[in-house]
C-alpha cells in the first residue's frame, strides 16, 4: 500500500508475528500505542474470527468506538481459539461493515447486532476505469485484432472456482464468430494455453497485466464473462472485476454464485452458474446483438457511477461512522446502502 500525494492519511508500518498464517498473525507492541492515540473511531479490517481482530479488540480503549469489516459469506463454524476470537470481537464491536447481502446474513448468525451492521459495497475509481476508445484501439492493434469480431473477456485468477473451464467449454462450442482474451494468472495457466493453441491468434492470454493496465484491457473487450463456480467452502464474495467492467461501460455476463446477483443487479445478465446451455445461448445472442450490448454498457456505467464510485462508498462509510460515534446507531434499524442490492 502506498500513500498518494495530497491524501489526508498516514501509513504506519507495524511489526507482526506469525504472519505466514493470516489466521494466527499478531501485531507487535507498537500497535497498542497507536490504538491509544486520541481517535474518534477505530476501523479494523481484520476478519472477526482471526487472532489479530481479537488483539485489536483487547487493545483498543473501551471508550473508543470500534468497527470491523468482513467478507465472510459462508456460515462457517470455527474451532477454538478462532470461535473465541469471533465471540469476543462480536461482543466488543460497536459496528460492522459487511460488503454484501450474503455477508449480512452470516454476520447476524455469528452474533453481530443487526442494527449496528451496514451493507456497504467496495468501490471503483470511475475516473481511471472509464470508457476509453483510444485504449481499446491500442490493445486491439497490439493483438492484431482489427476485423470487428466481438471479443469475449475474462479477468481474474485462473482457477476452477472462477469458471475458466466452463468458459473455455462454451467458447469451444460456439459457431458465432468470437475472439477471447484472458487477463490474469493461476494454476490453470498451462491448461488454458493448451486449450487456446488450436485457435491461434483468436485467443490472447495476458498474465503480466498490472492493475493500472486493467482499464485498457477491459476497454478492448465487448463482453466480460464472470462464470464463478461455488464450492463447499467458497462462493463469490463480491467480484471486483464486475464493477471495474461496469465502470468502463462493458456488458457483463455473470453467474449467480454468492454475492454476484446483488452486485450486478439489473445492469448485467446473471445466469445459473452450472447451466452451460444457458450460458452458451445467452452468450451467442449477446455477441450477435450490438444494440443490446450498447444498452447494457450504458446501464453498467450508470450503476458504477451511482453505486460503486469510491466517493459514493466513502460517503456511506462516513455516515455510518458518524452514527456509531454519536450513538444514534443504537436507535436505527438495520440498514442497507440504497442501490447496493438493486
Amino acid at each position: 500500500m502506498t500513500r498518494e500525494d495530497g491524501e489526508p492519511c498516514a501509513l504506519v508500518p507495524l511489526p507482526t508475528h506469525a504472519s505466514a498464517t493470516p489466521h494466527t498473525m499478531l501485531y507487535g507492541w507498537p500497535l497498542r500505542a497507536l490504538l491509544h492515540q486520541p481517535w474518534d473511531l477505530i476501523h479494523c479490517w481484520e476478519e472477526p474470527y482471526v487472532a489479530a481482530a481479537a488483539q485489536v479488540a483487547a487493545w483498543a480503549p473501551a471508550k473508543v468506538p470500534l468497527v470491523y469489516a468482513t467478507f465472510q459469506n459462508i456460515d462457517k463454524r470455527y474451532p477454538p481459539p478462532f470461535s473465541w476470537c469471533e465471540r469476543y470481537v462480536a461482543d466488543r464491536a460497536d459496528g460492522l461493515v459487511v460488503f454484501g447481502q450474503t455477508m449480512r446474513a452470516v454476520a447476524r448468525s455469528h452474533g453481530f447486532v443487526p442494527r449496528r451492521t451496514r451493507v456497504i459495497p467496495i468501490g471503483v475509481d470511475t475516473v481511471r476505469f472509464a470508457p476509453n476508445p483510444a485504449a481499446r484501439a491500442r490493445i486491439r492493434a497490439a493483438l492484431g485484432w482489427d476485423d470487428g469480431t466481438p471479443v469475449v473477456g475474462f479477468v481474474g485468477r485462473f482457477v476452477p472456482e472462477k469458471g475458466v473451464e466452463l468458459l473455455t467449454e462454451i467458447l469451444g462450442a460456439r459457431r458465432q464468430p468470437w475472439r477471447a482474451v484472458f487477463v490474469g494468472r493461476g494454476p490453470l495457466d498451462r491448461a488454458l494455453r493448451q486449450w487456446a493453441a488450436p485457435y491461434g491468434d483468436r485467443v490472447a492470454i495476458a498474465t503480466t497485466v498490472g492493475h493500472d493496465e486493467v482499464p485498457d484491457w477491459l476497454n478492448a473487450m465487448d463482453v466480460l464473462c464472470a462464470p464463478s463456480q461455488s464450492t463447499r467452502r467458497w462462493r463469490e464474495q463480491f467480484g471486483r472485476m464486475l464493477i471495474e467492467a461496469f465502470a468502463v461501460g462493458l456488458p457483463v455476463l455473470a453467474s449467480d454464485s454468492g454475492e454476484i446477483p446483488y452486485v450486478v443487479g439489473d445492469a448485467g445478465l446473471v445466469l445459473p452458474e452450472r447451466d452451460a446451455a444457458a450460458w452458451a445461448t445467452t452468450l451467442d445472442a449477446l455477441l450477435r446483438d450490438v444494440p443490446r450490448r450498447t444498452a447494457l454498457g450504458h446501464d453498467a456505467r450508470a450503476r458504477a457511477v451511482s453505486t460503486f464510485d469510491w466517493r459514493v462508498v466513502a460517503r456511506h462509510h462516513t455516515h455510518f461512522f458518524e452514527q456509531v460515534i454519536d450513538g444514534s446507531i443504537n436507535l436505527a434499524a438495520s440498514a442497507t446502502v440504497q442501490g447496493a442490492v438493486a
